[in-house]
C-alpha cells in the first residue's frame, strides 16, 4: 500500500552524487537538517561510472609502461596487462556498483536519504516519486539545492540512435574488452578511455571533428597524440562522421567524411556532456528554457540561481557542480558545494547578506581564476588557470614562457622522457595567471601551480621556492630562469 508522506527539512538536496553529498555535509555541520534525494546510486557518476573506474582502468597501463621506460626494470617486465585483473580491480574501486558504504556515511553524518526521482514544485517545495512506492511532499525551511550532475551529449549522426552504443557509463563498467573499439570525440573522456582500452588489448580508432584535446596548448596535446599513436591508437582527426549502421554480425560501421569507413565491435560516444536539468521542475519557478532551448542556469558566487521565483527577496534555490554548468569537474563541483553549503548555513544564521566577497568561504571564486584539470593519459596533461589566449581575451597584459621538461629529475624518471611546460604571466602584477604541464607523472606538479595562481604569489617571491633536486619540479626553476629571474 502506497502512502503520501509530508516532510520538512532545512535543506533539500536533489542529487546524491559527490557534489550533493558535500552540500548536505556542510549544511549539517552548520547546524541545519538535510535530506538527499537520489534515484540511482548514492555517490553518483564519479564513484561508479567516471573518475574512479576510469582512473582504475588507466593506472595499470601507466604503471607497466613506466617500468618499461627504466633500464633494469624494463628487463624484468615480461608480461602484458592482465585485462581480467584490471577489471577486477576496477570493480573494487566502484564497490561492485553497490552504495552501502555511501548510504552508511550519510546516516552517520546525520543526513537523511530518500530514494526516488525528485522535482521542484514551487519555492522551497519538492515532490519525490519514491522507489519504495510512496510519494513525498517535501518543504525546505531554508534552501533547495540542485545537484543533478550532467548527461552525455549525443551528436545528431545519422543512424546513431538506431544502434547500441556506449557512453562513458558503459565503457567504464564494461565486463570485457572488445576486439575493436571506436571512439567518437577527442576530448578528455574519449582520449583517456581510448588509451585505457588500447592498453587492455583493443584495437582502437578515435574519430573527432576537431583535434585531440583542442582546449589545451598544441605542444602539450601533441605529446598525448604521440602517446596514443605509440599504443597503436588510430587517430582520424578533423574528420566528421556521416552515419553509423549495424552489420549482420553485430559490428558497427562508421561512414566518415571523405569516403572513409571504420568498422568496430563497440562504439563509445564521448562528445561532451550537458547539465542534467530536464524533468526536475525548474519551469515551476520561472526557469524554463526559452523557445524550446535547453535550460541553462545563471548563478552568483554562492551558487544562488539568478531569476528563480522569490530568490532575490529570500534566497532559497541553489545549483552546484555539473548542474550549475560552470565547470564540469568533480573536484571543482565539490569545492562549489562546500562554498554553497556554508553560504546556506550562514544565511540561515543571519550572518551573510547579499553576494559574498571574492575568496571568502562562501564564494566559489576559484571557478573564475584557478580551475585545475588533469588528463590522466600517459603522458599526463595538467593545467590550471588561464591559457595565454584566454588571458589576452580577458584583458590582461599577459606573456608566456614555455620549454621542454629536460631536467635531472625527468632524466632519472625514465629514459627518453619527453615533457613540456608553460607559465602564463600577468605582466602588470608579475603573478601567474596559469600553468600547463605535459609529460609522464606531471599531475603531481599541478597543485604547486594552483597555489601560486590562487595565492597570486609574485614571481620575485616564487623565485625563492627552491625545487628539490633531482625532481621533475626543477622545471619551475628553469621556467623562471627563462622568464628572466
Amino acid at each position: 500500500m502506497t502512502a503520501h508522506i509530508e516532510r520538512e527539512f532545512d535543506v533539500i538536496v536533489i542529487g546524491a552524487g559527490a557534489v550533493g553529498e558535500n552540500v548536505a555535509e556542510r549544511v549539517v555541520k552548520g547546524g541545519l537538517t538535510a535530506v538527499l534525494v537520489e534515484a540511482e546510486l548514492v555517490g553518483g557518476e564519479c564513484s561508479y561510472w567516471a573518475c574512479m573506474p576510469s582512473k582504475a582502468l588507466l593506472r595499470p597501463g601507466a604503471a607497466l609502461h613506466g617500468a618499461q621506460t627504466v633500464p633494469g626494470a624494463e628487463e624484468a617486465v615480461t608480461r602484458v596487462l592482465d585485462a581480467a585483473a584490471v577489471l577486477k580491480r576496477r570493480d573494487y574501486f566502484t564497490s561492485n556498483w553497490q552504495d552501502d558504504s555511501q548510504v552508511k556515511w550519510a546516516e552517520d553524518t546525520g543526513i537523511e536519504l530518500i530514494r526516488g526521482h525528485g522535482w521542484i514544485t514551487g519555492p522551497r517545495r519538492a515532490e519525490v516519486a519514491g522507489l519504495d512506492g510512496n510519494s513525498y511532499a517535501l518543504k525546505a525551511r531554508h534552501a533547495v539545492v540542485v545537484a543533478t550532475g550532467s548527461r552525455p551529449s549525443i551528436p545528431p549522426v545519422e543512424g546513431l540512435a538506431d544502434v547500441d552504443f556506449w557512453t562513458t557509463r558503459e565503457a567504464t563498467s564494461a565486463q570485457e574488452i572488445p576486439p575493436r573499439l571506436g571512439v567518437l570525440g577527442g576530448g578528455v573522456a574519449g582520449t583517456e578511455l581510448a588509451q585505457a582500452f588500447a592498453r587492455l588489448g583493443a584495437s582502437v580508432t578515435v574519430v573527432a571533428r576537431g583535434g585531440l584535446l583542442g582546449a589545451f596548448p598544441a605542444p602539450a596535446a601533441e605529446l598525448v597524440h604521440a602517446g596514443l599513436r605509440a599504443d597503436g591508437v588510430e587517430l582520424r582527426l578533423r574528420t566528421g562522421t556521416q552515419s553509423v549502421h549495424e552489420n549482420d554480425d553485430g559490428s558497427l560501421t562508421l561512414a566518415l567524411d571523405g569516403g572513409g569507413r571504420v568498422t568496430v565491435d563497440k562504439l563509445l560516444v564521448a562528445t561532451g556532456r550537458h547539465p542534467a536539468l530536464e524533468g526536475i521542475g525548474l519551469e515551476s519557478v520561472g526557469l524554463a528554457g526559452e523557445d524550446g532551448t535547453p535550460t541553462r542556469l545563471r548563478i552568483d558566487a554562492s551558487g544562488l540561481v539568478v531569476g528563480a521565483d522569490g530568490n532575490e527577496d529570500a534566497p532559497w534555490l541553489y545549483a552546484v557542480g555539473d548542474a550549475a554548468g560552470k565547470v564540469l569537474l568533480t573536484h571543482q563541483g565539490k569545492y562549489e558545494a562546500r562554498a554553497t553549503g556554508d553560504a546556506i548555513a550562514a544565511r540561515a544564521r543571519g550572518t551573510l547578506a547579499g553576494e559574498p566577497a571574492p575568496w571568502s568561504p562562501f564564494a566559489r571564486t576559484a571557478d573564475e581564476h584557478a580551475v585545475p584539470n588533469v588528463v590522466f593519459t600517459d603522458p599526463e596533461l595538467a593545467n590550471v588557470g588561464r591559457s595565454l589566449e584566454q588571458a589576452l581575451k580577458d584583458g590582461y597584459r599577459a606573456t608566456s614562457v614555455e620549454l621542454p621538461i629536460q631536467v635531472a629529475g625527468s632524466s632519472l624518471h625514465s629514459e627518453h622522457y619527453k615533457g613540456w611546460a608553460q607559465l602564463v604571466v600577468d605582466e602588470d602584477r608579475r603573478v601567474l595567471l596559469g600553468a600547463t604541464f605535459a609529460g609522464p607523472d606531471v599531475a603531481e606538479l599541478l597543485h604547486a601551480a594552483t597555489i601560486a595562481v590562487v595565492g597570486e604569489v609574485p614571481l620575485d617571491r616564487l623565485w625563492h621556492a627552491v625545487p628539490a633536486y633531482p625532481t621533475i619540479s626543477e622545471v619551475w626553476l628553469r621556467l623562471l630562469e627563462k622568464y628572466g629571474l
